[in-house]
């Protein structure tokens, strides 16, 4: 189980919000660089990245921090952004930088035929995000809630050739009520590529039950409010989940 730390990126600074909510925003960092390095630090595999500003608005809108902590760790581990990803000049941009994948979200939704173009001119590199609630999907940065069922997107992002999902539950995420389990499992038995897990991680008995559903296609989880907030120690839920993998559980 890979546990990767986020790093939200707003007006340049490391922060992190309350159920996607702008106006909720505790800043953790000023130097989102020297954060990358701490979680590297301490053990992370991957990072994931979002620019909050970019999903807003619909175009980027933290470019030099986001090339700050390439520069400071991207040679080291894999680096994914998403946020405000709307065009292939943006993704070919991010991924010339050294950005390992680029995650599309919203745009994916809306313009179902800009996310089949970008697996095919970046395949390998292509990261669907979907957020939901009560099994449908959300887009612009949440504000909106769509008709769409999560499991049925998947499936037709997946016949695209997207390299995984991030599926994120956002009446969870920023909570630290948990990992929705369920319904992470059952959109990993829906579809042949990975799924990530994103929203309400809080505690080591959350990595125990994702490791014991990793054989089902839960890859990994992204680790946002509970590891800045002391909920969680990064380094000994990474090592934690790694001891319980090699005892085969």
């Amino acid at each position: 189980m890979l546990l990767i730390p986020a790093i939200d990126l707003k007006d340049g600074q490391c922060v992190r919000l309350k159920q996607g909510d702008m106006d909720q925003a505790t800043v953790f960092s000023e130097n989102p660089a020297a954060m990358a390095r701490h979680w590297v630090n301490q053990g992370a595999r991957r990072l994931h990245l979002v620019d909050l500003n970019g999903a807003f608005a619909g175009k980027p809108k933290n470019e030099a921090a986001i090339r700050a902590i390439i520069e400071e760790v991207g040679a080291d581990i894999p680096v994914q952004l998403g946020g405000g990803i709307r065009d292939l000049n943006t993704i070919e941009r991010y991924l010339d930088d050294g950005l390992s994948y680029v995650i599309i979200g919203t745009a994916a939704v809306k313009n179902p035929g800009f996310l089949q173009d970008a697996c095919s001119a970046f395949g390998g590199h292509i990261i669907v995000g979907l957020d939901a609630k009560d099994g449908k999907v959300a887009t612009d940065g949440w504000s909106k809630l769509t008709g769409h069922e999560v499991i049925d997107l998947a499936q037709k992002f997946e016949d695209y050739g997207c390299e995984s999902i991030i599926y994120t539950d956002i009446g969870r995420d920023g909570m630290l009520q948990g990992i929705n389990i369920d319904a992470t499992v059952r959109l990993a038995q829906s579809v042949k590529i990975p799924v990530i897990a994103s929203g309400g991680l809080s505690k080591l008995a959350d990595i125990d039950l994702l490791c014991e559903v990793e054989d089902h296609g839960v890859e990994g989880v992204i680790c946002g409010r509970a590891i800045y907030a002391g909920e969680l120690d990064f380094a000994a839920a990474q090592s934690r989940a790694d001891a319980l993998r090699e005892t085969g559980v």
